[in-house]
């Protein structure tokens, strides 16, 4: 049976917030089926990205990604369900919008990879990571939707 507790961190970044695509990313998610358990608008420092994007440090882009990122909130979530982090990736596209699918996030939303307007987990152990990063235990809810029985086989 499948993990229907699987959780991803999703992120929209400083362009995704200033073109007024949270709501796009968040409607995405929830009419896939997915459920939201946490959020929240943040302008968090400089060693705060670094440490997200440590897997990156010594890169030519970790700089200009760091600085970038910076640039204004971002909108951190996090989403449960099955195959979470997989419904995820595919939901935001390739990391490329270039190469990123019509219907996609990125596809329909991005020209260009330093403007790529969200973060998604690309493992469930970088998921939780990600997730103990951005949130505090005590803000992960846990409640039942109303419309889980249509989205999951009993």
């Amino acid at each position: 049976m499948a993990n229907r507790n699987e959780r991803t961190f999703i992120m929209v970044k400083p362009d995704g917030v200033q073109r007024a695509l949270i709501s796009v990313v968040m409607c995405r998610f929830e009419n896939r089926g997915l459920k939201l358990i946490a959020a929240k608008l943040v302008a968090p420092k400089q060693d705060h990205f670094e440490h997200h994007y440590a897997d990156h440090k010594g890169k030519a882009f970790f700089n200009g990604l760091v600085r970038f990122m910076l640039s204004g909130p971002v909108f951190a979530m996090v989403w449960q369900g099955t195959n979470a982090v997989k419904v995820g990736r595919s939901l935001v596209g390739e990391t490329n919008p270039v190469n990123s699918l019509p219907g996609t996030i990125r596809g329909d939303y991005c020209l260009e990879m330093g403007r790529n307007v969200i973060h998604a987990s690309d493992t469930v152990e970088n998921a939780e990571k990600e997730i103990s990063l951005w949130f505090n235990t005590n803000e992960l809810l846990t409640y039942t939707r109303a419309d889980e029985k249509f989205v999951y086989e009993v």
